[in-house]
């Protein structure tokens, strides 16, 4: 993955407890996906040498502002790496057996390596998310959702699929710590089968020993007081606590959501799931929100674009 100097992209916060000197360092997603991009840009320089490009389709159903926020996020970041990236929108009427001939369609277009389904499916047709993204080829699954490569994550065939996109950021910011991820004990609150799931599946066989919480858990604090890694993925605004917080815990935190504020123009902040204020005191490293696990999303869904046009390079090159 990424060798440079983690200190590049940490901001130390400095504070006194009773005479003793505590530190939280916040490690910038921002700074860490910028230099994911460059590197990603100079290997699709390179493969360009003959005309080739990398391609990405996204397909969305429906018109949702948050979808298109999303996507224009995504073109945008494709661009500037030299992505060949083409987004496909359909309208609200789409039927579950139209957007399966879409994907039929790119599955079987060789200029196109990676296909994201943008989720939630905004159509007034009952349609079967999970049989939608199902019907992604496996080679081309660059969200690392479907059935096969979750299952391969699940067995550790971690080189065997593409890892979805926000649990290998959060791995991604985690390296920058510089600590090793072997032996720790991490929590993981959320099970989600985008986030919480596929983040235990990382941690178990990067070799830490996992708890995963849920809406289920009964002592959710004490489980988060024995967590040296912390990855929080619940979508609930500051909830955990910085008193639960273990001292010097690695505290990822995956969570968007908006809350009231007057003194912003839309009238509303964006804060995570851990209350910051308070875990970054205790915590030895921390994500901010946002700038942190954000930007490592989209420029792991890069990454795996990336990868999967060198994939098909290499069997085109063996094929001569």
């Amino acid at each position: 993955m990424i060798s440079f100097a983690a200190n590049l992209c940490r901001l130390e916060l400095s504070c006194f407890h009773g005479g003793r000197r505590s530190i939280a360092t916040v490690i910038s997603g921002n700074i860490t996906s910028k230099l994911v991009r460059e590197r990603l840009r100079k290997e699709v320089e390179e493969m360009s040498f003959s005309g080739f490009r990398p391609g990405l389709v996204v397909l969305q159903v429906g018109d949702r502002d948050d979808s298109n926020l999303y996507i224009s996020t995504k073109l945008k970041v494709a661009a500037q790496i030299g992505i060949e990236a083409k987004h496909v929108r359909l309208p609200t009427t789409a039927t579950q057996e139209e957007v399966l001939q879409h994907i039929t369609l790119v599955n079987q277009n060789p200029s196109v390596h990676g296909l994201i389904v943008q989720l939630p499916l905004d159509s007034v047709n009952s349609i079967n998310t999970e049989l939608v993204t199902n019907a992604v080829s496996p080679e081309k699954d660059v969200d690392g959702i479907s059935c096969e490569n979750a299952g391969k994550l699940s067995r550790g065939d971690l080189a065997d699929c593409f890892l979805p996109c926000t649990p290998n950021g959060c791995m991604e910011l985690i390296r920058q710590t510089g600590v090793s991820v072997a032996g720790k004990h991490a929590v993981v609150i959320g099970r989600s089968k985008i986030v919480g799931a596929p983040m235990h599946d990382l941690l178990l066989w990067n070799h830490a020993t996992v708890t995963t919480c849920h809406s289920k858990t009964r002592d959710l604090p004490e489980q988060v007081a024995k967590a040296e890694i912390l990855v929080v993925g619940a979508g609930r605004a500051d909830m955990v606590r910085g008193e639960w917080v273990k001292e010097g815990a690695i505290v990822i935190d995956c969570g968007i959501n908006h809350v009231p504020d007057e003194t912003k123009p839309s009238g509303k902040r964006v804060v995570g799931d851990v209350h910051y204020a308070s875990a970054y005191q205790r915590a030895g490293f921390i994500t901010p929100v946002p700038g942190g696990v954000g930007p490592m999303t989209v420029a792991m869904l890069m990454e795996n674009t990336v990868k999967s046009a060198r994939r098909f390079l290499q069997r085109e090159l063996s094929r001569r």
